[in-house]
């Protein structure tokens, strides 16, 4: 039976407004808004960040039903999707996309939210909540953690920014099976294609993923040591639903179990059949993020 987390996310007419701000040096970036369509909705803000080679349309079906009651805000960061590309790849780093995140909370007017962020996003989140933890009323952190296991790190580097142009749409969905079939063994070739939709443009009649191939050099080289994120990790004073793949390659069980330890409230959600990473769009997904944010104080 094919997973219908992409197909049945497909809208028939826009639920989202399309705006652009400025960031601090300059670069124009995009990002949607679904406003919340009941009368009687949450006074809440859902902030979703993407993950590495990722941009806003992975959030749409999530957005879409979380703005039956809350307002949603998904960016695509610099170098992604509809934002611009930085001429300096340097920039592209998780100090710069913070510093993006807070000017987009600040334009929107935004005084408190909750941040769901997926892999990268989720490392911001943590960052973001330890800078600045009276804005936030809960982090829902989706396949990512204060270490990164060598194994998921190895392969990301092997393909991020370095995959070939291809010449359709269907091309597009097999290589985008190729590289990420492991994370979504349930997948069909209608999925994939959706799937391709949702990370690759279309330029000058080829197809690329819709990212800066420049975020290959900022990633890093192998040698490269990954800072110690267990300090900010341990400011966190927030409600936390943290969200694990049983087969993710980044993200060990042994980590989440730290991670616990660490915060005894925070709760946390295990998705067979799912590596790195969940779409957000599983059942056992929507239940727990609806259920945390229900629970949370606004």
């Amino acid at each position: 039976m094919s997973y219908g987390g992409f197909r049945g996310a497909r809208l028939s007419s826009p639920a989202f407004t399309e705006h652009f701000f400025q960031s601090g040096d300059g670069l124009d970036l995009y990002y949607r808004q679904f406003d919340a369509r009941r009368s009687d909705a949450q006074k809440l803000t859902v902030l979703c960040l993407p993950g590495l080679t990722r941009n806003s349309r992975d959030f749409e079906s999530l957005a879409h039903d979380l703005a039956e009651r809350c307002h949603v805000l998904t960016p695509d960061l610099r170098g992604r999707g509809r934002s611009a590309y930085d001429s300096n790849w340097e920039n592209y780093n998780p100090t710069r996309y913070v510093e993006d995140a807070f000017r987009l909370l600040d334009q929107a007017g935004v005084q408190r939210c909750v941040v769901v962020g997926t892999s990268l996003g989720g490392l911001l989140a943590m960052v973001m909540g330890a800078l600045q933890p009276q804005r936030f009323a809960g982090l829902i952190i989706n396949d990512i953690g204060p270490v990164l296991d060598s194994a998921g790190v190895t392969r990301i580097r092997s393909y991020a920014g370095k995959l070939p142009r291809v010449n359709s749409w269907e091309e597009a969905g097999a290589q985008a099976k190729l590289v990420h079939c492991a994370a979504l063994p349930d997948l069909d070739d209608e999925d994939w294609l959706a799937f391709a939709r949702r990370t690759y443009r279309q330029d000058d009649g080829v197809w690329r993923p819709d990212v800066d191939p420049n975020i290959a050099r900022a990633f890093g080289d192998a040698s490269a040591a990954a800072p110690d994120l267990w300090p900010i990790f341990g400011q966190l004073a927030l409600p936390m639903l943290v969200i694990r793949g049983a087969l993710s390659d980044l993200f060990s069980e042994q980590t989440l179990t730290r991670m616990r330890d660490m915060h005894p409230e925070l709760r946390a959600l295990t998705v067979a059949n799912r590596g790195h990473t969940p779409t957000l769009d599983e059942p056992e997904c929507r239940a727990a993020i609806g259920q945390f944010l229900q629970g949370l104080r606004v």
